[in-house]
C-alpha cells in the first residue's frame, strides 16, 4: 500500500482535518434501518446537493456489498464536507461513483480511510474538474503517484520532467510505442499542474511556466522521434556551407504566442512556426549505411522538412486510446494557413522583406526556439528582429501614429467579432478590457521604441510591464494595476478550461455556472450567490481599469502620457 500522502494544503478548499461546520449527519443514509426519502433529501441538500435524489443514487451505486457499505460510512462524513466545499458537489458524487467502478472497492476504501488528506484532494478535483478528474478515471494508479512526498509539494521542473520522460521512452523501440508514451505523460503532468493550481500551490506564473516547460518538452521530444523515423527512410538532410563541404541542414520549431513567451494556457493551441537551415541540399545516407538505403531515395531538403513538418504536426494533434499531446495552430508562419509548412531561414527573410505585417512584427516579439536546433532558432531570432523593430528604417512620429492606427484596426476587428458573438464583456482573452487589450499595449509601445531602447523586449507580458515601468514609459501605479488585472484574467482563463479541457475564454451566462467559476477561483463555496457578487466586482474592476489603459494610447494617442513618453525615449517631439 502506498504511504500515506504528507500534501500541503494552502488551498481555498481546507483540510476536512481541520474542523468541519455543524452538517447534519450522512451515515444514517448509508446505515439507516429505514429508507426516509424526505430525510435524506434534507440531508444532502445541506452539503450543497441540487439534486438529492440523483445524489441518493450515486450513494447507493457506491456502496456495493455490505462490507464495503461500511467502509464507505466510515469516511462518508469527510467525503459530503469536501464536496460541499467545491464548485459542483453533484458532478463530484457522478464522478465518485465512477471512480469506485474502475478500482477495487474495499482495498481502495481501506486506502481512502487511512489517508484523509487524499480523500480531501480527490473530492476537490472531482468537484471541480472534469478533465483532471478523467485522468485519475482513466488510470486510478496514478492517485498514488499524486501521494507521494514531493510530486504536489514543488512545482515541477524542466530537468525533473525531462528525466522522467526519456525514462519512460528510452527502452521503447517503435515509433508508435514512444508516441503513445509522451501521451501518456502529458496526461500525468497535466494532472499535476492542474492540482497544484486548484489547490493554490502555484502561482499564475508559475503554472504557465510549469505549462510551457512541458509543451516543449514533448514538442522536442516528439521531434526527435519522427525525425529519427524519417531518417531511416531518406537519409540525412544535407547542405554545402561556405567552404563548400557537405554538412547537416539542421531544422528548428519556433514557438510563438502564449508558448513563446513561456505563458501558456491549460488549453492553448500551440502556435508553431516550422523552419530550416538551407534550402539548397538533398538527404544522403550516413557512412557505412549507403546499402541500407536503396538508390534514388534520396530527397531534397525542401521534400524532407516539409514530410518532417506534416508528420510532426500529425502525431501532435492526432487522437490514440492514449489521447493526444496538444492542439497545433500553423497560421502565423509565412502565408498565413497557405503554403509550405516548413520553410528555410533565406524564404523567411525574403518574406519579412517584402511582405511581413504590422501585427506579424507584434506577433514576433514572443517568437522563441522551442525544439530542434538551437542555433538555427537564434538566426531565425535575430532576422525577426530586424523585421521587428524595422532596423534600417527611421521611425518618426507619423510612422509611430500610423502603426499605432493599424494595431487599433486589428482590434477593431476582433471587437466586432466579439459583439456578434456576444462575448465584448465576458470574453476574459479578447473582449473589453481582456488579456490580449495588455498584450497589444505592451507590444505596441515594444514595437514603436524598442529599436532605441532595446531594454524594454522581453517575450513575458509581465516582465514587459517592468521594463516598461523602469524605462518610465508606463506609471509604477498602472503597472501594479496592469500586472494585478492580468493575473486576475489569466487565473480566470485557467478555471475556464480546466473544467473540460476545452478552449475557451469566456464567462458562463448561466448564474449557477458562474457561481461555480467563483468558487474555482476561491471566492468561497458557503454563500456561493455572494462568492459570484465578489467575483464580478473584481472582473469589473480589473477589466475598467485595462480598457481604459488600452483607450489611452489607441483611441487618442496624440494625447496619451504613455505615446509621449515613448516618443520622448527615442528622440522625437511630440
Amino acid at each position: 500500500m502506498p504511504q500515506r500522502t504528507t500534501i500541503p494544503h494552502s488551498s481555498p478548499f481546507p483540510s476536512l482535518t481541520e474542523g468541519r461546520p455543524d452538517k447534519p449527519d450522512p451515515t444514517p443514509i448509508l446505515l439507516g434501518e429505514k429508507r426516509n426519502a424526505e430525510g435524506t433529501r434534507v440531508i444532502l441538500s445541506a452539503y450543497g446537493l441540487r439534486d438529492p435524489n440523483q445524489a441518493d443514487r450515486n450513494l447507493d451505486a457506491m456502496a456495493g456489498d455490505p462490507i464495503q457499505r461500511r467502509r464507505l460510512a466510515d469516511i462518508l462524513p469527510m467525503m459530503m464536507e469536501s464536496i460541499s466545499r467545491t464548485a459542483d458537489p453533484d458532478q463530484a458524487l457522478n464522478h465518485w461513483e465512477r471512480m469506485l467502478e474502475s478500482v477495487s472497492r474495499t482495498s481502495f476504501l481501506d486506502y481512502l480511510r487511512t489517508s484523509p488528506r487524499m480523500l480531501d484532494l480527490l473530492c476537490v478535483i472531482f468537484g471541480n474538474s472534469d478533465a483532471l478528474t478523467f485522468t485519475l478515471i482513466r488510470d486510478p494508479t496514478v492517485v498514488y503517484w499524486l501521494a507521494e512526498e514531493d510530486v504536489l509539494a514543488r512545482p515541477p521542473t524542466r530537468k525533473g520532467m525531462e528525466r522522467a520522460l526519456y525514462a519512460s521512452i528510452g527502452h521503447l523501440t517503435s515509433k508508435e510505442s514512444k508516441l503513445d508514451a509522451l501521451r501518456r505523460f502529458q496526461r500525468r503532468e497535466m494532472l499535476r499542474i492542474g492540482v497544484r493550481d486548484l489547490l493554490r500551490l502555484s502561482t499564475v506564473p508559475e503554472t504557465t511556466s510549469s505549462l510551457s516547460d512541458l509543451a516543449c518538452l514533448l514538442i522536442h521530444a516528439a521531434y526527435e522521434v519522427v525525425d529519427a523515423d524519417l531518417r531511416q527512410q531518406y537519409g540525412i538532410p544535407m547542405h554545402q556551407n561556405r567552404q563548400r563541404r557537405w554538412v547537416e541542414t539542421k531544422f528548428t520549431v519556433i514557438g510563438m504566442g502564449k508558448l513563446g513567451g513561456h505563458e501558456l494556457n491549460y488549453s492553448s493551441d500551440v502556435d508553431l512556426i516550422y523552419l530550416y537551415e538551407s534550402h539548397d541540399g538533398e538527404t544522403k545516407a550516413p557512412r557505412g549505411r549507403r546499402a541500407a538505403i536503396p538508390a534514388g531515395v534520396g530527397i531534397s531538403n525542401e521534400e524532407y522538412f516539409e514530410i518532417l513538418a506534416r508528420e510532426l504536426t500529425r502525431v501532435l494533434v492526432e487522437p490514440t486510446k492514449e489521447g493526444y499531446v496538444f492542439r497545433v495552430d500553423l497560421r502565423l508562419r509565412a502565408e498565413g494557413s497557405v503554403g509550405q509548412l516548413a520553410r528555410s531561414l533565406v524564404e523567411y527573410r525574403k518574406y519579412y522583406a517584402t511582405r511581413g505585417q504590422v501585427w506579424e512584427r507584434l506577433a514576433l516579439l514572443k517568437a522563441w526556439p522551442v525544439a530542434g536546433s538551437h542555433d538555427v532558432g537564434q538566426a531565425f531570432l535575430k532576422l525577426a528582429k530586424s523585421f521587428i523593430l524595422g532596423i534600417g528604417g527611421k521611425m518618426d512620429r507619423n510612422k509611430a501614429l500610423t502603426i499605432v492606427q493599424d494595431v487599433r484596426a486589428v482590434k477593431d476587428m476582433i471587437d466586432a467579432k466579439m459583439m456578434d458573438r456576444g462575448h465584448a464583456q465576458r470574453n476574459v482573452k479578447l473582449g473589453t478590457g481582456g488579456i490580449r487589450e495588455i498584450e497589444f499595449f505592451v507590444q505596441t509601445v515594444q514595437v514603436l521604441a524598442g529599436r532605441k531602447v532595446p531594454a524594454l523586449l522581453d517575450r513575458s507580458t509581465l516582465a514587459s510591464l517592468n521594463r516598461l515601468a523602469k524605462k518610465k514609459l508606463l506609471s509604477t501605479e498602472d503597472r501594479d494595476a496592469l500586472t494585478a488585472a492580468y493575473l486576475f484574467l489569466r487565473d480566470v482563463e485557467h478555471k475556464l478550461q480546466m473544467v473540460d479541457d476545452l478552449q475557451t475564454h469566456a464567462l458562463p451566462e448561466s448564474s449557477e455556472e458562474l457561481e461555480r467559476c467563483a468558487v474555482r477561483m476561491g471566492y468561497g463555496a458557503q454563500d456561493r450567490m455572494k462568492a459570484a457578487k465578489l467575483f464580478h466586482v473584481d472582473h469589473q474592476h480589473h477589466t475598467e481599469m485595462v480598457h481604459r489603459t488600452f483607450r489611452s494610447l489607441f483611441i487618442e494617442p496624440t494625447t496619451s502620457p504613455v505615446f509621449k513618453a515613448m516618443l520622448r525615449a527615442i528622440g522625437l517631439r511630440h
